[in-house]
């Protein structure tokens, strides 16, 4: 009997250790909507809610006059003031070539100036375009006191959004005195 109870002993083991199970198939793809990005919305119609172009307004006094450049640090100016004291003009530039008008757009005033390309400078440096303004033009006073700023277009080039920032008074009351 000694010998039994070891070899009941293994048969109830044996018998609880569970049969092989047949795998189970892999679950059958489900299909999935696809994935569609969320819509953008549109750009603003609104040129006040554009984003402004990228650089900072820059004041110099200068034999003659003064100027006021807008663009980024260490580029080439994309726009310009610039106050010619002995005539009691201004030039508003801007980086362009033709002579299709400047398209000037404040909170208060929409007006297109005629241009004239300004003298070429050394080789590789951008060219611009010009509009002469007399120093009392309404126009001038329109661009200080944009609300936060003014947009200035010419067909064929980027619009530019610029802030209606002090230095564009400084070079208008420079030319006034």
């Amino acid at each position: 009997m000694r010998n039994t109870i070891p070899l009941v002993a293994l048969v109830v083991l044996a018998g609880c250790v569970a049969k092989p199970v047949a795998p189970r198939p892999a679950p059958a793809p489900v299909a999935r909507p696809a994935v569609v990005p969320r819509p953008v919305p549109p750009a603003s119609t609104d040129w006040r809610d554009w984003p402004v172009t990228t650089g900072d307004w820059v004041y110099r006094q200068e034999q003659g006059g003064s100027t006021a450049l807008f663009g980024a640090t260490g580029a080439n100016a994309v726009l310009t003031l610039h106050c010619d004291a002995a005539s009691g003009t201004l030039y508003l530039s801007r980086q362009g070539a033709g002579g299709t008008p400047l398209t000037v757009r404040t909170s208060s005033i929409a007006r297109s100036l005629p241009v004239q390309p300004t003298s070429a400078g050394p080789l590789g440096a951008p060219t611009y375009v010009a509009a002469r303004l007399t120093a009392r033009d309404p126009l001038l006073d329109a661009m200080v006191f944009s609300r936060g700023r003014f947009i200035v277009e010419q067909a064929g080039a980027a619009t530019l959004v610029v802030p209606a920032w002090a230095e564009i008074a400084r070079v208008t009351e420079d030319c006034r005195r």
